[in-house]
């Protein structure tokens, strides 16, 4: 996961969670705005999931995340992309 939050903000809120994923933060913007998430005209993040295979390449990008069903929408995109459970 990655934020544009500095790195005390996005601790407390992976610690909150008891996140078991990496949260990075990026402050400057320049990771969320090569993914296209930020820009001149969207100043704030818009909440995307992009899914990533093991070249780097991206082969589906979810635009329309929902925050409570997050997890659950995660599972179930990875199973239709045939990625297999471990």
């Amino acid at each position: 996961m990655v934020s544009v939050d500095d790195i005390e903000t996005n601790t407390k809120f992976a610690e909150s969670l008891e996140a078991d994923f990496p949260l990075l933060s990026n402050e400057e913007k320049d990771v969320a705005e090569a993914y296209g998430v930020v820009s001149a005209v969207r100043p704030f993040p818009a909440r995307w999931t992009f899914y990533i295979d093991g070249t780097g390449k991206i082969i589906y990008i979810d635009k329309d995340v929902n925050a409570s069903t997050a997890g659950s929408d995660v599972v179930v995109r990875l199973a239709a992309l045939g990625v297999a459970q471990q």
